[in-house]
């Protein structure tokens, strides 16, 4: 009984989370030599992220019977992430303003040394920000290029753009398609095989964040951290709740069957470590092929729940501890700057810093220079931001496939009730997007 428990991915990653943090505490210097182990392991996923997202568009487009469908997906889908972010936004400034983590710490902007956070103010300077670059930005050099460079959309864009014609082609295009099948398997085997470190790579992340940063260092802004974790929380319970009961599911069977991808998310610090495992759970749970693939991969960019709570809190926090009197108007302008710029930022540690450095930088109210406050915290806020956008990427997927006629309800109910799996034809429902519609094999550990 012992060894079948043990034997479970999520508690492995558990047992590795917590070995992390007893070796980062106890031999500082020897856990925050640890680093390249969780590096690597990300570097693994990503290694395969791009031809997956690649394989599982094209795929689930080039069976598509109406084109119809895949232009009222992404529209839902666009609304959706932008009325969640908004509400992210927008809960992370009000409790923000509720708790007042910052109040009293009476810092002097002039006394703080800005050269820890040269790299992320410089990186953020670089970018001209502007909408219209952001669009461009889109369209890929080449399609090498995109990826090479694991751009997310730009490899969304062309791989759209690649599942349309292959539809269009009909039987000329299904040599292609069988052969993309066949390569789309051999991605997730390979996935298969990378979760097997998962475990060690947990533990080699969480050693270096205790070892290089202390769990002393959490102690001063402990009050910033608990009200972060408290807020994700909230989203999480509340907001995602509700939408997953308006979806028909609930949203702790949910969870429960996502655990293994939550507990890898938790060590990573990073959503981007899951995208291959939480696309075939989501395909296998009973969510159509198109929809995951495009859903799970735009909502990286365009719905980092997580980050969103992150961004309000953070800037409010920076004036509170450097008594810089804001008004609501300010606030409010600092809101809308957010809903901006607060897109593209999730998925990889450390990618918040730097639009945080880009917002407040426009805003010339806040002092960048406070982002200093934020450096011995920030790496233990990480969990709760790439957690947070990991669970709403997934509910989101459910909710837009709800909205779309996308989502098979029997077999969902099957799959987070833990029963047995009826036959496919029995899964089957009149929707051009649930046509689409097999029962993934999960990959080892997913």
């Amino acid at each position: 009984m012992a060894k079948r428990f043990i034997g479970k991915l999520y508690v492995q990653v558990l047992i590795g989370v917590t070995l992390g943090i007893l070796l980062g505490a106890l031999w500082p210097q020897f856990g925050a030599d640890l680093k390249p182990v969780g590096d690597a392991f990300i570097k693994l996923i990503k290694m395969v992220f791009a031809p997956i997202i690649f394989a599982t568009v094209v795929l689930g487009i080039a069976k598509m019977e109406n084109m119809k469908e895949l232009g009222r997906v992404g529209v839902r889908s666009l609304i959706y992430f932008e009325v969640l972010s908004t509400f992210a936004l927008v809960l992370g400034l009000v409790v923000v303003n509720f708790v007042q983590p910052g109040q009293g710490m009476n810092v002097d902007p002039a006394t703080l040394d800005i050269k820890s956070i040269s790299t992320y103010t410089a990186t953020a300077a670089s970018g001209s920000g502007s909408f219209t670059d952001f669009l461009l930005h889109i369209i890929p050099a080449s399609v090498t290029d995109a990826f090479a460079k694991n751009e997310i959309l730009q490899i969304l864009l062309f791989s759209t753009l690649f599942g349309i014609a292959l539809a269009h082609l009909g039987p000329r295009g299904k040599p292609v398609v069988d052969v993309l099948e066949a390569f789309s398997h051999g991605m997730f085997y390979i996935v298969g095989m990378v979760m097997r470190v998962a475990p060690l790579a947990a533990c080699g992340a969480m050693a270096f964040t205790v070892g290089k940063y202390g769990l002393g260092s959490i102690v001063s802004l402990g009050k910033l951290m608990a009200t972060m974790y408290l807020t994700c929380f909230l989203f999480v319970v509340i907001v995602l709740g509700l939408i997953a009961r308006l979806s028909g599911f609930s949203l702790w069977k949910f969870l429960k069957y996502l655990k293994e991808e939550l507990f890898t998310v938790l060590g990573t610090s990073s959503s981007e470590s899951v995208v291959p495992q939480l696309m075939n759970k989501l395909e296998n749970v009973g969510v159509s092929k198109p929809v995951v693939g495009l859903v799970i991969p735009s909502g990286l960019t365009f719905n980092p729940d997580g980050q969103c709570i992150y961004y309000t809190m953070a800037a409010i926090f920076i004036a509170q501890a450097t008594n810089t009197p804001l008004t609501l108007t300010d606030q409010l302008i600092v809101l809308g700057v957010l809903l901006l710029t607060s897109k593209g930022s999730a998925g990889v540690t450390g990618s918040g810093f730097i639009t945080l450095a880009a917002t407040l930088a426009s805003l010339d109210n806040i002092p960048v220079a406070g982002m200093v406050l934020l450096l011995g915290v920030d790496r233990f806020m990480s969990e709760a931001r790439a957690i947070t956008n990991t669970i709403g990427n997934a509910v989101g997927t459910m909710a837009i496939a709800k909205w779309v006629g996308a989502l098979d309800k029997s077999r969902m109910e099957q799959v987070l009730n833990d029963r047995s799996l009826p036959a496919q034809n029995q899964t089957q429902e009149s929707s051009p997007l649930i046509q689409t519609v097999k029962p993934a094999t999960p990959a080892s550990g997913a």
